[in-house]
């Protein structure tokens, strides 16, 4: 597929997750393209059946299924090294990398004596900076299946000192009739971590 017909369903998909961001304005922010030629574009992935005729807002099965999408969650407090590499290594595993920013008491669930910096909405600010990320999305209210229900990715691609074990994830998957690929990342410098760097610099740069 032309690598700009792919952005054009890229932007499409992410703001239908989205929507307070149109899916032009998604896509000029990362390509320069004229109002007219996207609509070009928009008219031909209509005409070859990837895009709804009744709503060129909506992708169709076949213009779903032309994307692979990773999907990566986290806590994301302070964007360090290894976060890099991660987000990086799990965007090279497809086509659109959509990441789920985990909520205040999800991530204290998860750890109780977790100490986060910053609240979810300057967390996802500082993912959604990163310019290899397409999508940012604040978890959704319950459980980690909530937000892949709701992405519905081909792929989850989970870091490599993450507790969640691939064979649980995707079982828990498979219970919401979810067909999902689980994958677990390695990285080139498994010292960054973001609980060290806290521990080592935290008090120091925020004076907390």
């Amino acid at each position: 597929m032309d690598p700009v017909d792919k952005a054009v369903l890229a932007s499409l998909y992410a703001s239908g997750l989205d929507p307070s961001v149109p899916a032009y304005d998604r896509l000029k922010a990362r390509i320069p393209l004229s109002p007219e030629f996207y609509n070009v574009r928009l008219d031909h992935l209509v005409k070859i059946g990837f895009i709804e005729e009744s709503d060129s807002r909506k992708l169709t099965f076949i213009g779903r299924d032309a994307l692979k999408v990773v999907l990566v969650g986290g806590v994301f407090d302070l964007i360090h090294p290894g976060h890099i590499h991660t987000l990086k290594a799990a965007k090279a595993e497809g086509d659109v990398l959509v990441v789920i920013v985990a909520r205040q008491s999800t991530a204290q669930k998860i750890k109780k004596d977790r100490r986060i910096y910053h609240d979810e909405s300057q967390r996802k600010e500082l993912v959604s900076s990163l310019n290899f990320v397409d999508l940012v999305l604040i978890g959704r209210e319950g459980t980690l299946y909530d937000s892949v229900e709701y992405v519905k990715p081909n792929v989850i691609a989970l870091g490599y000192d993450q507790a969640h074990s691939e064979k649980d994830v995707a079982e828990n998957c498979k219970k919401r009739n979810l067909n999902v690929h689980v994958i677990r990342l390695s990285t080139p410098i498994p010292g960054s971590k973001s609980s060290k760097i806290k521990e080592e610099l935290g008090d120091t740069i925020y004076g907390i």
